[in-house]
């Protein structure tokens, strides 16, 4: 999800795709009930909390994976994870009224969210959107359709690594590129360290104040059961990429991923 959090699994997809009838796979559901009850709670603060606990900065990052995905005017791109949808409406800005972007999520009240913050944006290229709630790791798209695909904090949690980014090269088109934005694993310790209490001593605290103290303590766990960078781009070309290149951003607490199909 292009979240902070990003505790992500895939779900059985349930939308329709506005521009032709073509036929959509529906899809086992394997994620816990509880992990899709979780993000529909948490929706309503959810972007409150990222602004609070990032003090603003992911908001760099997020234009940061944007601008790696290559997408430009007239492109017909993809946003995974798209929580309650920043990375899509960034998309939106860079295709323009005659793009297209997809966002796809698993929860319906992120989705929920994000259909309302469109509802209240002026500009014409943000109804160049649509949402859907469907699966990662099992997407309702076709072959090379797609000009550019972004993920912000989602392939951390997805049950197959391994089977997500085959799915999301699958559904680029040749020459197009994936940008993966989310927490850094780094090699450093003092990173690693400094990464872990931040969690401790100003994350975990702030989410206390909403009631959520348990959902962001699970952040240092799924950072801890990531990939560093290198084994990022290994897991990228393992799926087909032919480049792959991960860059550490803010200091190392963060990382992007940019893989070439």
């Amino acid at each position: 999800m292009a979240a902070l959090l990003g505790i992500v699994s895939p779900v059985t997809f349930t939308g329709k795709h506005p521009v032709n009838s073509r036929s959509r796979r529906r899809t086992v559901v394997k994620c816990s009930n509880e992990r899709r009850i979780l993000f529909n709670r948490i929706a309503p603060v959810y972007d409150n909390l990222n602004d609070l606990l990032s003090l603003g900065q992911h908001r760099i990052w997020k234009n940061m994976a944007v601008s790696w995905s290559g997408a430009k005017k007239g492109d017909y791109v993809l946003d995974l994870c798209c929580g309650s949808g920043d990375l899509a409406f960034l998309l939106s800005e860079k295709v323009g009224s005659t793009g297209k972007v997809m966002g796809l999520d698993f929860s319906s009240e992120q989705l929920a969210v994000a259909a309302t913050r469109q509802s209240l944006k002026a500009r014409s290229c943000y109804k160049c959107i649509e949402w859907i709630e469907g699966d990662a790791i099992d997407l309702p798209f076709d072959d090379c359709e797609f000009d550019a695909v972004t993920m912000g904090y989602g392939l951390r949690n997805v049950v197959d690594r391994l089977r997500a980014m085959k799915e999301m090269y699958r559904v680029l088109k040749p020459g197009s590129r994936v940008s993966i934005l989310d927490f850094n694993k780094s090699n450093q310790s003092v990173t690693t360290f400094m990464q872990g209490w931040m969690i401790d001593n100003v994350v975990v605290p702030v989410a206390t104040v909403y009631d959520l103290a348990k959902e962001y303590e699970y952040l240092k766990y799924s950072i801890n059961g990531y990939l560093t960078g290198e084994e990022l781009e290994t897991l990228a070309l393992e799926a087909g990429f032919s480049s792959a290149c991960h860059y550490e951003i803010s200091g190392g607490f963060m990382g992007n991923l940019v893989a070439m199909r």
